[in-house]
């Protein structure tokens, strides 16, 4: 007989029911519960973006088909359409959140992500900074209301490049600007962010700057301004510039009043000029434009993360059923990281998740199946009753 359980239960071994049920207290989510409990919610909703189930019938008739097969998640059968909608409904999505960012918090402490990426020497903190819009229809969404037939809900990312996955998320409205979601981060002193044209703002570069904080972006042509130094660059590195400027405006004097640095690089892929702005005065012209090439991981990020979980479809229309569902989405995202991680195999990350999506109730070792996933189970061999005609 095969001794361990399924693969499903196995990737449930990180969520310890005695911390799941401290958030459940903490954040009231079982208040007047009857029967249905927050865990058999988040076993369902985990299977959601695991199995690529779109809908609630898929989700409950996908585990009722394994009902033998339930109890070791925790549950003893599979939750009825009306229970899930109205968990996802009513119970908050806060729950989740907290979930998310406690497991995180863990998978970092304990190196499960893989070793710490070390693109560059120094030792500063590396982010990007982006938001991603999630687009709904506003006949099904009227809270999400975006434009005159069209909803959206955007997620504003900062992106930590140690294990590229998000040290912080906030959800608005698609109309909210991404300036003002900047704003309110929580940002250490030190840190460096990479970030697109979305984030000009004067107040936001100043107090950036007061605080310690180092971004890098790329310059509007309209933006007036005016040469301090010009500083000498490398050759035979596709650097055609690296000033030191100030903000010639009367705006940018008043609310950005320190020098900042303007570096112009070559982009022979596209056959395009590319102009950076820093408030970091020290590196090398190489390193700026290396560090705002690094920019492009979170667009990976939103890409993996839309294309192999249930992101783009919904399975409830409340603001607290779609943030539950993305929120668990995020979840789900980490154990494929880690998963990805562990695994021997040279495969993709999305061949990674439409071959777990068939193999969640296969009853084999998630090690033995992460560098064999091909291979059969090993079975004790039994003795046969001999049967006379």
């Amino acid at each position: 007989m095969v001794q361990t359980a399924s693969l499903y239960n196995q990737l449930l071994h990180h969520f310890p029911r005695t911390e799941f049920g401290a958030l459940v207290k903490q954040t009231k989510a079982e208040r007047h519960a009857r029967g249905f409990t927050c865990w058999a919610q988040f076993v369902a909703m985990l299977f959601c973006h695991l199995a690529h189930a779109d809908s609630l019938r898929l989700i409950c008739n996908g585990l009722s088909c394994c009902m033998g097969k339930l109890k070791h998640l925790g549950i003893s059968e599979a939750p009825s359409k009306s229970n899930l909608s109205y968990a996802n409904q009513h119970r908050p999505a806060a729950l989740f959140q907290q979930l998310f960012w406690k497991v995180v918090e863990r998978f970092r402490s304990q190196s499960l992500l893989g070793p710490t990426q070390k693109p560059f020497r120094f030792k500063n903190k590396l982010l990007s900074l982006d938001s991603t819009t999630i687009s709904l229809c506003l006949s099904l969404f009227p809270w999400a209301e975006f434009k005159k037939i069209k909803g959206g809900v955007k997620a504003h990312v900062l992106l930590d490049h140690d294990d590229y996955m998000p040290q912080f998320i906030h959800f608005t409205t698609a109309s909210h600007p991404d300036v003002k979601a900047a704003h309110v981060l929580p940002v250490q002193r030190g840190s460096i962010i990479a970030m697109d044209r979305a984030y000009i703002d004067y107040d936001l570069w100043a107090k950036w700057t007061t605080q310690g904080v180092y971004f890098v972006t790329r310059l509007r042509h309209d933006l007036n301004i005016k040469v301090i130094e010009e500083r000498s660059v490398p050759k035979n590195r596709h650097l055609l510039r690296d000033q030191l400027i100030s903000l010639s405006s009367a705006q940018g004097q008043r609310e950005c009043p320190f020098p900042l640095r303007r570096i112009e690089v070559w982009n022979p892929e596209h056959q395009e000029t590319i102009v950076l702005l820093t408030n970091h005065l020290s590196f090398g012209p190489s390193t700026i434009a290396d560090i705002y090439r690094q920019r492009w991981q979170i667009e990976v990020f939103f890409k993996t993360l839309k294309q192999n979980l249930k992101i783009k479809t919904f399975v409830g229309t409340s603001e607290n059923a779609l943030l539950i569902q993305i929120w668990t989405a995020l979840i789900a995202m980490l154990l494929l990281r880690w998963l990805h991680f562990l695994s021997k195999r040279n495969w993709s990350f999305s061949n990674l998740a439409s071959l777990l999506r068939m193999n969640l109730f296969t009853y084999r070792d998630l090690k033995d199946w992460l560098d064999d996933p091909l291979g059969t189970p090993p079975l004790e061999p039994q003795q046969l009753p001999l049967v006379w005609a």
